[in-house]
């Protein structure tokens, strides 16, 4: 049985002016269904990146990425938005809602991609399982940061993808939200039988993880248990 993602000697870099700067070199990962995983780095160590290049968002240099089988990479974008907005759930520390839109309409933008006139009852599910039931007519200037993160939430999880990508989703809210809101995606998560990939900068958190991994100079490597050498 093939994993649900699997990623080969993914190599990712850029130019800052005449300098490479290599950011991924030949980094592996595998993930099965359901599992739950969070990766820790420094800043700049190239954790955003590697979540762009998982969402299909930006394309390696060298490897390939997979995911359910198939490579983003070898998908036109007509085909890669569509793969995208049916199989994977993305959630930015910025929230990445549309301001001229409600709670609801934000929610149910992937069903739209994926063709369905009739999001609707699929994305007033989504937001009770988030508990803003009584918020679906809302536009986001009329949401406390906890209340958007919620919604990205409900816009991540409606089309019942098989992996969920989350960048520091708590990193904009107070501590007590953000436990709140990391709580709500992992019960989520589990409840549903999806897969998660979680950059965050917080070991704690990442202890909720069915698996913990660092990115360091270009490579992803197993958490040591604490007080190993």
């Amino acid at each position: 049985m093939q994993p649900l993602l699997r990623l080969k000697k993914v190599t990712k870099s850029f130019h800052q002016g005449s300098q490479r700067i290599e950011v991924l070199n030949q980094l592996e990962l595998t993930l099965e269904a359901g599992e739950t995983v969070s990766i820790l780095g420094q800043s700049g160590s190239g954790k955003s990146t590697l979540l762009s290049l998982l969402a299909g968002l930006d394309h390696p240099d060298l490897g390939t990425i997979e995911v359910k089988g198939e490579d983003l990479a070898k998908l036109s974008q007509d085909k890669l938005s569509k793969f995208r907005s049916k199989n994977l759930g993305i959630v930015f520390q910025q929230y990445h809602l549309m301001s001229n839109l409600t709670a609801l309409e934000n929610v149910g933008v992937p069903l739209e991609l994926q063709g369905m006139r009739d999001f609707e009852g699929l994305a007033r599910k989504a937001l009770k399982q988030v508990g803003l039931s009584n918020r679906v007519a809302h536009f986001p200037s009329q949401l406390s940061g906890g209340e958007c993160q919620r919604v990205a939430l409900a816009r991540a999880i409606v089309s019942e993808p098989s992996l969920i990508l989350a960048d520091e989703p708590s990193g904009n809210l107070d501590q007590k939200t953000g436990r709140e809101i990391m709580s709500l995606l992992f019960e989520l998560c589990r409840d549903r039988g999806q897969s998660l990939i979680l950059v965050t900068h917080n070991q704690e958190l990442a202890k909720q993880s069915d698996r913990t991994l660092i990115l360091s100079e270009g490579r992803l490597m197993k958490m040591r248990p604490t007080g190993q050498a």
